[in-house]
């Protein structure tokens, strides 16, 4: 992990609504990630489950030209309201992940997408729709991850940011299967927030935490072999 401080990009304005995921830890460790990475205007920049779109706006104030998919118009009205606010302009295309982009590729494709473990089998609902991924916490992970190489061009790289307890092995190998070369290039501890210490006792269960106080952060990036 880098010693850069975790902190909002400079100068940026944002408004967040009730029903949206606010930017957080998550949020702004992909930021730095991001940062890394070389976006001029030649670059297309794609950001699934945009959330508020700070990520995506971020990207266009760096020069990219920006497309913002998210599944809820609650989101999507968000992030045009945080572009307008921050001089910004990008598209905004609701869908689900990279269907909404059907044919594209692009040079970058960042993703902070719902990540949590789940009990139960029923989808989620309202608020926790931003976080809860079914019981491994992978609902979204697998899928973008098989999906990645047809969005990605050749020397294209995708930064997903996700918690250890859905697996950051399993998202390298799942990369890797899918013809990617993929490694750790930022990572994280903070404590257990308010939805994670709620399912302390299931999360033990389910063997997916051994002291049940910390959380560990990483962002993955993977390009083409």
């Amino acid at each position: 992990m880098t010693t850069e401080a975790l902190t909002a990009a400079p100068g940026l304005r944002c408004w967040v609504p009730p029903g949206v995921y606010a930017p957080q830890t998550d949020t702004r460790l992909l930021r730095r990630a991001m940062g890394r990475e070389r976006i001029t205007a030649e670059t297309d920049v794609l950001d699934l489950a945009t959330g508020s779109g700070m990520l995506a706006v971020e990207a266009a104030r760096l020069g990219g030209r920006v497309t913002a998919v998210d599944i809820s118009w609650r989101a999507l009205a968000t992030t045009r309201l945080n572009a307008l606010l921050n001089g910004q302009t990008l598209r905004v295309r609701r869908g689900d992940l990279a269907t909404a982009v059907p044919g594209r590729r692009f040079d970058l494709v960042l993703t902070n997408p719902p990540y949590v473990p789940a009990p139960g089998t029923t989808p989620a609902r309202g608020p926790a729709r931003a976080w809860d991924a079914g019981r491994d916490g992978r609902l979204l992970i697998d899928r973008i991850c098989d999906t990645a190489p047809a969005v990605l061009r050749p020397t294209g790289a995708l930064l997903i940011v996700h918690s250890h307890l859905c697996g950051i092995d399993a998202t390298l190998t799942r990369l890797e299967r899918a013809g990617l070369r993929a490694k750790v290039v930022d990572r994280t501890e903070l404590p257990f927030g308010r939805v994670l210490r709620s399912r302390l006792a299931w999360l033990r269960e389910q063997g997916l935490t051994a002291d049940g106080t910390t959380e560990e952060l990483v962002v993955i990036r993977a390009e083409h072999t």
